[in-house]
């Protein structure tokens, strides 16, 4: 690549709620912003978790000079340590994002990583690129924004981030390096759209804590607050009621306990000492002297919320009268499973609030009067909306250019997309690949959209397996055929569907042997066409049909 220009390349979350993820490249040496993870919906059975595609990463992996993180949330840390598998570059980012990035890499056993920890108004140089972070409001402390400064112009990412004259931490947006940046001049601006659609200005974090208190006064039973595990600010407000109400704390859920762990060593989480307590514990204390901390927030099916839900969390029963807080807006796309939840809690006698109730989450990021503040403030060249699904980052480029943008100075762009700017232009000039990458258990990319596919498949209509048996040479049955039913019918009560399956098999071997066909394939072939049309005609179902055929001497 000449360096006639300045490419940015988003990798993830452009389209799309998560796994935000951008590439910076000049000449031969590559800034990443962010690497972070999606959380599977209902089309993706099996998934753990959803990763940015590294190919362009990986095959560039010795230009890759830093990954600047911007702040602690999972949608943004997710993917460091599958990245760092392949690409070792040094780590930046704020003492609570290393900290809980660090957790991550040693759950992974990750070994010869760079963490490098920074102050806001730092000031950092890698060969061609100058960058430096600073402080913005957002539901996690220590989040940030940052600017990246190039021989084409300065660049500024905000992260996620809204205007809170009245954080919980008391650090408030770093208006003065935000001013100082819009003096010397913006390039370009890479702005968060999540709440772009939202009017007016996102409530300050500390509304909640009324509402949280609230909540807790009227609590008889056991408080169990679900929230996401990352959120610090938001479990600092529950640790306080809790206190102020006399209550122990007890923490479920892998990635809760391990942030919680995490916050009260780097002291970003302040309780007495004596307020947690270990799950063996619970029994001692009366239902009106417990607080659970617990993940679930957005009704993921294994996550200790919902297994409280269904009666399947080992150590947590429900009981009538326990007060479930849900302080947590659902990601797009979840209603579904965060609804189901909410009926299961309630149907065990809880009683369930969420933010439809009272106020009892406000989100972390910036709606329409924040986004345009940003915009006046900094008075980029060119703007790039990020982080959002498609039609958040149209109605940023509406407020933009409601700001003075011009249209064609706003680029809203794709994962992959290849986006150049020099001095004077911004244009798209071509496109990598990137895309989705799913993790199921131990394994990443080994899962692809052909499994997914089947897995779909397996979940709506079934499996129907025919076994064989058939002599070696003669290919005649000495054995067979016997049919296995999963997830289609129930054998026992379809025994008229079952005994037509059968003759249609037999058939196909007599017209098959008859005519001395002994590839195995194309008996396979027959049996699942030929099945697969008489279930669609009798069922109209289209399981998936699997003939297994053992050869015998």
């Amino acid at each position: 690549m000449a360096k006639s220009g300045l490419q940015m390349i988003p990798l993830g979350g452009l389209g799309e709620i998560g796994k935000n993820m951008t590439a910076f490249r000049y000449g031969d040496e590559i800034i990443v912003i962010d690497a972070g993870i999606a959380f599977p919906d209902e089309t993706m059975p099996g998934i753990d978790i959803v990763i940015p595609d590294f190919s362009y990463l990986i095959e560039n992996k010795d230009k890759v000079k830093a990954i600047l993180i911007t702040h602690g949330h999972e949608d943004h840390i997710g993917s460091v340590p599958y990245l760092l598998r392949d690409v070792s570059a040094p780590v930046y980012g704020t003492r609570l994002t290393c900290g809980l990035i660090e957790g991550k890499l040693k759950e992974h056993k990750i070994k010869n990583y760079k963490l490098n920890v920074v102050k806001t108004r730092e000031e950092f140089k890698l060969g061609s690129f100058r960058f430096g972070f600073f402080h913005v409001c957002h539901s996690v402390p220590d989040a940030s924004g940052i600017y990246l400064t190039s021989p084409v112009g300065t660049i500024v990412h905000t992260g996620d981030y809204k205007f809170d004259h009245s954080p919980m931490d008391g650090q408030l947006t770093d208006m003065y390096t935000l001013a100082e940046l819009g003096k010397k001049g913006v390039l370009a601006l890479c702005a968060d759209s999540t709440n772009a659609m939202n009017p007016g200005y996102t409530p300050s974090e500390t509304v909640v804590v009324k509402s949280l208190r609230e909540a807790y006064d009227d609590a008889r039973g056991r408080v169990i607050l679900a929230t996401f595990a990352s959120n610090v600010s938001r479990l600092q407000m529950a640790v306080d009621a809790a206190v102020a109400h006399k209550r122990k704390i007890c923490v479920f859920g892998r990635s809760m306990v391990n942030v919680v762990g995490i916050a009260l060593e780097m002291g970003y989480l302040k309780a007495p000492k004596g307020t947690f307590i270990e799950p063996e514990e619970l029994n001692r204390y009366h239902d009106d002297r417990i607080c659970i901390l617990t993940t679930g927030s957005q009704g993921e099916p294994m996550a200790g919320l919902s297994r409280m839900g269904d009666g399947s969390h080992r150590q947590v029963q429900i009981h009538a009268g326990d007060t479930v807080i849900i302080s947590a807006h659902p990601i797009p796309g979840n209603e579904i499973g965060v609804g189901r939840t909410i009926d299961n809690l309630m149907r065990l006698g809880a009683r369930v609030i969420t933010s439809h109730d009272t106020k009892v989450h406000v989100s972390g990021h910036g709606a329409q009067e924040d986004l345009k503040a940003m915009l006046a403030i900094l008075r980029p060249k060119f703007f790039i909306p990020v982080h959002g699904e498609y039609r958040m980052l149209c109605a940023h480029k509406e407020l933009a250019v409601s700001t003075g943008v011009p249209p064609q100075n706003v680029i809203i762009g794709e994962n992959g997309s290849v986006i150049e700017l020099t001095a004077k232009t911004a244009k798209i000039v071509g496109h990598v690949q990137a895309g989705a990458v799913f993790v199921d258990g131990l394994g990443v990319g080994d899962v692809g959209n052909i499994v997914i596919r089947d897995r779909q498949q397996l979940a709506q209509d079934g499996v129907f397996i025919v076994v064989l048996a058939l002599e070696k040479g003669s290919n005649q049955v000495i054995a067979g055929p016997d049919i296995v039913s999963r997830g289609f019918v129930y054998v026992r009560d379809s025994e008229e569907l079952m005994a037509g399956a059968k003759e249609k098999i037999e058939h196909i071997l007599y017209r098959l042997s008859a005519g001395n066909v002994n590839e195995w394939s194309a008996i396979k072939l027959q049996i699942k066409d030929s099945l697969g049309r008489y279930f669609y005609d009798k069922t109209k179902r289209r399981p998936m049909i699997l003939p297994i055929i053992q050869e015998v001497k």
